[in-house]
């Protein structure tokens, strides 16, 4: 079910109930949240519900052998085969299709005709996520990072948690496994801080991602009838949208642990603010970009050795990182730039290099400052062109497209800024990012506006969320499909 529609509405102010009425007994906690999490997840197709319940049973059986085996050989087999069962069972729901056509267009090319055997089955939800939570289990336990538990309840609660199971963020055993173990009490200041993140993520999802969507599905669907500038704020709709909907998600996952006593991690930290694309993906699915450093990143060699050997490792990563994705070319592309925007990084020194804000302390950038802002978000919007392609061509083509006739007709400018300039998606869209840009520091949070004001913008907002909930067509988020 979608955070944004009337079952979930009507789903979890029951779980939030039963589950602090039980707050006495831990058990009763453990199960209520593992019961839940898989009537969420079975909602959209129970049979789901054996693949997870699947990795769990390998898992747990595979994290207590590592832990309890003496032998560095059998400790090593076993987290290899660890992951083999998770990769292979993410490979064959999400990548068979993919590999058996490219083998046999591959064939094709050279006079040899072959018959792609496919799958047709459908991707579940959630695959990519709650694959890698389970892996940084056994993946740490072998690493000496931390110890297995003997709880099965609290590890399949653990792994299929509702609130953060089918977007992340893809929480790490070593961080939320643990609380599954401490007896969780209904605090009023937490669950404050909850529901205002629930609703900061529905304004970003409901409001300003849907309302992109509509100018930016128009935009793509036929791209090579639009002017340049109109392909340009396609992009730049895009980079909204998507932006919306995911950190949307996030924030609501966040908000909902929160309710229900979790510290779920941080996945976005403002990162259109940010001064290079280095320092983008420092901000940007955070829990994806470390889990990757972690435990790909690191094992290649991370920044040891030769600017080459560096590069190389980055491309590998970012790479893996766009098939993560999904099984289509358009994302190892998207990978692929990224990495190649990043390497002179390696080469030439740049501010933003650290996790420090923007503008540090000071309400308005220097020029400097927006000038480096403006410059990556410009690279970063090219990259969502490719990333919300349908197939390389189209990538291309609309690129150039876009290009040649910015190039030919600047006054065009004039006319999409008109053309857009009351659009409510724009509108919600500079909303945002004025939000955000004053929300960076306490001393500019919106905490300092009178209550009258905020509770007038909190009841607006949870309003238009159910109103389109329950008279307008819910749609789901962009990272349910990989």
């Amino acid at each position: 079910m979608l955070f944004h529609s009337p079952e979930f509405f009507a789903f979890f102010p029951i779980v939030f109930a039963l589950y602090w009425a039980t707050q006495r007994w831990l058990w009763g906690q453990n199960l209520l949240v593992l019961v839940a999490s898989y009537v969420f997840y079975g909602w959209w197709d129970w049979r789901f519900l054996g693949l997870i319940f699947a990795s769990s049973c390998f898992d747990f059986v595979a994290g207590r052998a590592i832990d309890v085996s003496k032998s560095n050989a059998r400790r090593r087999w076993l987290v290899i085969s660890s992951l083999v069962f998770n990769l292979g069972l993410l490979g064959c729901f999400k990548y068979f299709n993919f590999f058996a056509a490219e083998l046999a267009a591959g064939f094709e090319s050279i006079g040899i005709t072959l018959d792609a055997a496919t799958l047709n089955i459908v991707l579940p939800v959630g695959i990519s996520f709650y694959t890698f939570q389970t892996l940084s289990y056994t993946l740490d336990i072998h690493a000496g990072r931390m110890k297995s538990t003997r709880d099965p309840l609290a590890f399949f609660a653990f792994v299929a948690f509702f609130p953060q199971l089918v977007a992340g963020p893809i929480e790490r055993a070593s961080h939320l496994l643990p609380q599954f173990f401490v007896r969780r009490r209904f605090q009023y200041a937490t669950a404050v801080a909850g529901s205002r993140l629930i609703l900061w993520g529905f304004f970003k999802k409901v409001l300003v991602a849907d309302s992109c969507a509509v100018l930016v599905n128009d935009i793509f669907a036929d791209y090579p009838s639009q002017s340049g500038w109109t392909l340009l704020m396609g992009a730049f709709f895009f980079a909204f949208q998507i932006y919306g909907d995911f950190s949307g998600y996030s924030d609501i996952a966040r908000g909902l642990g929160r309710l229900l006593g979790f510290d779920l991690m941080q996945n976005f930290a403002f990162p259109y603010f940010s001064r290079n694309v280095a320092e983008f993906w420092r901000r940007w699915h955070i829990s994806l970009s470390t889990w990757f450093r972690d435990y790909l990143f690191i094992p290649l060699g991370g920044s040891r050795g030769s600017k080459a050997m560096v590069a190389r490792n980055l491309l590998i990563v970012f790479v893996v990182s766009g098939l993560w994705h999904g099984a289509n070319w358009t994302f190892i592309a998207w990978g692929a730039v990224n990495a190649l925007m990043i390497m002179p990084i390696l080469f030439i020194p740049m501010g933003g290099r650290g996790t420090e804000s923007v503008a540090d302390g000071r309400l308005l950038p220097s020029l400097r400052e927006t000038l480096q802002m403006v410059i990556t978000f410009a690279a970063i919007c090219v990259t969502w062109i490719i990333f919300r392609s349908e197939t390389l061509p189209d990538a291309y083509a609309y690129l150039c497209r876009m290009v040649d006739q910015c190039i030919a007709y600047p006054g065009g400018v004039l006319v999409a800024f008109r053309r857009y300039r009351y659009e409510p998606a724009m509108i919600l869209v500079v909303s945002l990012v004025a939000s955000e840009w004053i929300s960076r520091w306490k001393q500019f949070s919106f905490d300092r506006l009178p209550l009258g004001v905020r509770w007038t913008l909190y009841q607006l907002v949870f309003s238009v969320v159910v109103w389109i909930a329950m008279y307008r067509d819910t749609s789901e988020f962009i990272y349910f499909q990989f």
